[in-house]
């Protein structure tokens, strides 16, 4: 409490005692108990009300001790499963979980992880994908600023995202790695890598890149076929040695129909081969029987066109060329598609050829743009001319329908620059994205559609894509959603469907260890997106006849179901919509791949090193009696002694009006009483 405060009570004291003596001592001069009695209650009334004015408080301080956290983050994939030490993991971390000087001394927090990670409930090893990475990356976010000391039980196999033995360096804590598995060597023949295009087009062949690998110290021999279905395409004689431990095979295979073909590739299993699950994979090509070329035609340079052509190729159906508007017109016939950046008075003829050959465009625009050109270029929008530059960042419509958009988190995707002023249209558009000013969104299109005599149209007002790339990157630590929002665009363009209540979003196939996410979005009579929609798709397996009924779920603008339970085998499927006969069938495939069994050795070598560098200490899972003796005497994790100040107030306010209503409430009896009322 300063000196202030208490300079204020005495002055409040002094008060009230000298207007409690001048009422009843002063004013009528009489010094019985009763009226010494009034005034001390008097005072205490005066001197309450006073204290609640100035309600005085003190730094109240109060000390605790925390006690250092210690992270337990335990590997619940299939190849710990495999490896035969499942039941050892549980057993382990039942005995930490459990152990009195481990809990006397820690804060124990334990999570399981495979692709992600969870708070521990129970281990059922039975993930698809092995990412230590992202354990790091949690974990030093969230216990950077603390001591946390991470058991790490794992097999050390990673199947997914970065290295983790750099993404831990940024983990500056002692890493304790409890290592599943044991150093044995056994003789393994595998398909390490097998390298193909998700794609080929009609007529052409296809190449294939299989790279086997020998662990062994004999010589063997051994047959490395690929097939379909019951018929062998391709087969080669191979021999390994101790020298000569690895083979790449390069093939082509023809592509003779269209649709979906299922490979597999083997390498016969030597006769004391422990593993031969990794002797197999399974692969898939869609063959195609046309390719979208897309003419990006610009009369400047500008890093929005890289990313566009980077998205629109990651898809191997479609490639992109990079023009000229001169250039354009002496290639004009090649292509199925024209991307138009930023028009200035070099193109008119563009926009006559165009016209001519009927050829669908996705148009944007800019700073760059010449207005008073473009205006006359097109009839279907006039831009107000200010020369005037404005940044806007986008927002989704949920209403947009023509096809299915995902939620990229827009809007914290960097702004993109246009000309500042209205827009006026001729003829209706569907908006995809709203123009947003500091968070404020405008009934403005940013992004827009529009069809007219059969022909298709897409119009982005903004420069700057490329940063959207660059922050999708950041935030998934891919570019896949990006590329997969720009190749909608490119394949609503490329395509004349008519628009449907009810699409549904797939891939042809699946390889057996990804995600198998259908997205469906379901629109109203006035084609308004339906949040209130029941969606519920019915699964058959084309070989076994088993079937069984999901419901989607709705995620901001779509809704998902993920069907990644599912085994390896053909299915079709039928998505319909509860409350009207509304439906949409199609088909997949999975194949058969555990990416998981592919490892016959835990990575004891890796997760050595990494306890070295983050100056741990790694055990073997039959040799971790010394792991809880040396966390308890570690020095490094000490228990620390933390203060709390609080500031409070010296009397409570509820008291003070108690005080206040008790004083003069005995007063006014008194008084009364007394007959001095």
């Amino acid at each position: 409490m300063n000196t202030e405060t208490i300079l204020y009570i005495i002055l409040a004291g002094i008060l009230a005692l000298s207007l409690a003596l001048f009422q009843y001592i002063y004013k009528h001069r009489k010094r019985s108990k009763t009226y010494v009695l009034l005034t001390f209650l008097r005072f205490v009334s005066l001197f309450s009300v006073f204290l609640l004015v100035i309600n005085p408080k003190f730094n109240k301080i109060t000390y605790f001790n925390e006690k250092p956290n210690l992270l337990i983050a335990v590997d619940n994939t299939e190849s710990v499963k495999y490896l035969d030490q499942d039941q050892k993991t549980r057993d382990l971390v039942g005995l930490l979980q459990k152990d009195e000087g481990l809990n006397e001394r820690f804060d124990l927090k334990l999570f399981s992880f495979g692709k992600d990670v969870n708070n521990l409930e129970a281990l059922s090893f039975d993930e698809k994908q092995t990412n230590p990475t992202v354990v790091f990356e949690r974990f030093s976010q969230v216990y950077g600023n603390s001591i946390a000391p991470l058991i790490l039980i794992t097999d050390g196999n990673q199947t997914y995202g970065n290295d983790y033995e750099f993404a831990a360096q940024n983990y500056k804590q002692a890493v304790f790695p409890i290592i599943l598995g044991d150093t044995n060597r056994y003789t393994d023949l595998k398909i390490e890598q097998l390298n193909i295009n998700k794609y080929a087009y009609l007529k052409n062949k296809f190449p294939i890149e299989i790279i086997a690998v020998y662990n062994g110290g004999e010589e063997v021999s051994t047959q490395l076929t690929v097939s379909s279905g019951n018929t062998i395409v391709f087969s080669e004689n191979l021999t390994f040695n101790k020298e000569q431990s690895s083979r790449i095979v390069n093939l082509s295979l023809p592509a003779n129909r269209p649709g979906v073909h299922s490979y597999k590739a083997e390498l016969k299993p030597l006769a004391n081969e422990k593993n031969t699950v990794n002797n197999i994979k399974n692969f898939a090509v869609e063959v195609i029987d046309r390719k979208t070329h897309v003419a990006i035609v610009s009369d400047i340079i500008h890093p929005d066109l890289g990313a566009l052509k980077k998205a629109i190729e990651s898809n191997e159906q479609r490639q992109a060329s990079i023009l000229k508007p001169t250039e354009f017109l002496n290639q004009k016939n090649d292509f199925q598609q024209v991307i138009i950046y930023q028009p200035n008075q070099n193109f008119k003829l563009v926009y006559d050829e165009i016209q001519t050959l009927n050829i669908n465009t996705f148009t944007i625009l800019g700073p760059k743009t010449n207005w008073l050109e473009f205006n006359k270029f097109q009839p279907f929008m006039q831009q107000t001319v200010t020369n005037q530059y404005e940044d806007f960042q986008p927002s989704l419509n949920s209403n947009f329908n023509v096809f299915i958009v995902d939620d990229l988190n827009f809007s914290d995707f960097p702004p993109l620059q246009t000309e500042f002023g209205t827009a006026t249209f001729s003829l209706p558009i569907e908006i995809i994205l709203y123009k947003t000013v500091n968070g404020i969104q405008l009934n403005e299109p940013l992004l827009w559609s529009f069809e007219v005599n059969q022909k298709r149209a897409v119009v982005l007002n903004g420069e700057g894509i490329w940063r959207w790339r660059a922050q999708s990157y950041l935030d998934k630590k891919s570019f896949h959603d990006f590329d997969n929002f720009i190749g909608k665009i490119i394949q609503y363009l490329d395509s004349n469907q008519k628009r449907f209540r009810l699409n549904v979003s797939y891939e042809s196939f699946y390889n057996g260890n990804d995600n198998v996410l259908l997205t469906a979005q379901f629109f109203n009579r006035t084609y308004e997106f339906d949040k209130t929609a029941s969606l519920e798709i019915t699964v058959k397996n084309k070989e076994s006849e088993q079937s069984q009924k999901l419901p989607f779920i709705l995620k901001q603008s779509n809704y998902q179901v993920d069907l990644s339970g599912l085994e390896a085998g053909d299915y079709v499927f039928t998505v319909q919509a509860q409350e009207e006969n509304i439906s949409q069938s199609g088909e997949f495939k999975i194949l058969d791949y555990s990416v998981e069994q592919q490892f016959l050795n835990a990575n004891v070598l890796k997760l050595q090193n990494l306890a070295t560098l983050s100056q741990g200490t790694s055990y073997f899972i039959n040799d971790t009696d010394a792991l809880v003796d040396q966390l308890i005497k570690d020095e490094r994790f000490p228990t620390i002694q933390k203060s709390t100040k609080k500031v409070v107030p010296l009397i409570d306010w509820k008291f003070l009006l108690a005080f206040i209503a008790l004083s003069l409430g005995a007063e006014w009896f008194i008084r009364k009483y007394n007959g001095l009322i």
